[in-house]
């Protein structure tokens, strides 16, 4: 059974997001290095992103229950654009606050972006969902090629202010994705999604499905953004090219987003719990290559098994999710679910900078052990209650 247009569309919404977000992660950390008035405050425009990111998801999840889609989608990338140019006139002046202030906008825009994998399976039967979810999140493969790739391209646009070539670009892609949402079919919510009786979350997180699921969601994401936006600090002290550290970052995206391709037919076949096992697996791998040395291919090797682990953890985790609401729950759940995760998300990008300046690389990797562990135990101890 093929997959419906509107899957392939937000798809490629999705290619075009993420391509302005990993140009993001490729530059932000750098550029707070330059601008920032402390050591403290170096990746505080990434924590502020991903604070964007999490206080916009159960506002626009809801928004969405009652408007639909497409306007909040439109709303996004609007929110998108106006970042990114506050972004470029920031670098401009060489304005710190203005500068955070923009990526916190870019942040509500990825924030709004993130419904896309919960919007493809909308008028997918039940079986399709992990497809659907997969194809989205395919999407990223393009943007593993573009995102650095555009961040390299536009560094030296303007030679005495380095990356204001980015966010000229950035505006672009926000552009072009709002253009792309307009002409898409997707599809209006229903009486039943709008005046359906709801679980308060205390009942719905009395479920250890639903709670198994955003917790793996929540840890694979932080652990994967913490190790992530530390590498360009880390590879940089260790005497890296940007062009090195975009490269060593492209990879990761690829790791992110490639197994996208077959993630789908696994959970299919071996189930979201599974799945989501051998991507905390994964994570576990990256902590302890990076104990192993500091060479580039250590880095390489470390990263793409991070980006796989996140792809296992975090597809999966969405299935798993799908399975834990009524229709008129879905925007409540949603919502609460990426509040959660990209809340773990922003407290990673936070900590990220300055634990990579006080404990040191290898340290900061093996602090992430007993999350991992904990997230692993979780989704066991769920599956063995499902099933017995």
């Amino acid at each position: 059974m093929s997959l419906p247009i509107t899957v392939w569309g937000l798809a490629l919404g999705q290619a075009l997001l993420v391509s302005g977000n990993i140009l993001l992660v490729s530059v932000t950390a750098l550029i707070g290095q330059h601008i920032a008035p402390s050591l403290s405050l170096i990746t505080l425009p990434v924590a502020l992103q991903f604070l964007g990111l999490m206080g916009v998801t159960l506002p626009a999840a809801l928004l969405m229950r009652w408007l639909g889609r497409k306007t909040g989608f439109m709303l996004g990338n609007l929110i998108g654009v106006s970042g990114a140019c506050l972004a470029y006139f920031a670098l401009l002046n060489q304005n710190f606050t203005l500068f955070c202030l923009s990526t916190f906008l870019l942040g509500m825009a990825i924030g709004v972006g993130q419904q896309y994998r919960f919007a493809a399976i909308e008028g997918c039967p039940p079986n399709l969902h992990p497809r659907a979810i997969s194809l989205v999140m395919v999407g990223g493969v393009l943007a593993a090629i573009l995102g650095p790739n555009l961040a390299i391209w536009a560094e030296d646009w303007v030679s005495d202010i380095p990356y204001l070539g980015a966010f000229a670009v950035l505006i672009a892609l926000y552009s072009l994705t709002t253009l792309l949402i307009a002409f898409l079919p997707l599809q209006k919510p229903n009486l039943a999604e709008q005046k359906g009786a709801t679980r308060s979350y205390r009942e719905l997180f009395q479920q250890p499905r639903l709670l198994s699921a955003v917790c793996a969601g929540m840890i694979g994401y932080g652990v994967m953004v913490l190790v992530m936006t530390a590498t360009p600090l880390a590879m940089q002290a260790c005497g890296f090219s940007f062009s090195s550290t975009a490269s060593v970052i492209q990879w990761h995206v690829l790791g992110m987003f490639a197994p996208s391709f077959i993630t789908g037919r696994l959970i299919s076949y071996f189930s979201a719990t599974k799945v989501i096992q051998a991507g905390c697996l994964l994570l576990i791998s990256c902590v302890l290559l990076n104990q192993l040395g500091t060479s580039y291919w250590h880095f390489w090797t470390a990263l793409v098994a991070l980006g796989v682990g996140w792809n296992f953890t975090f597809i999966g985790a969405t299935t798993l999710l799908t399975h834990t609401y009524a229709p008129a729950e879905k925007a409540k759940v949603q919502g609460m679910n990426d509040l959660l995760v990209f809340g773990f998300a922003a407290l990673g990008s936070l900590l990220a900078g300055y634990w990579q300046s006080v404990l040191g690389w290898e340290l900061l990797n093996l602090l992430m052990l007993p999350a991992i562990v904990v997230a692993m135990w979780l989704v066991w101890s769920s599956n063995r209650r499902a099933t017995s």
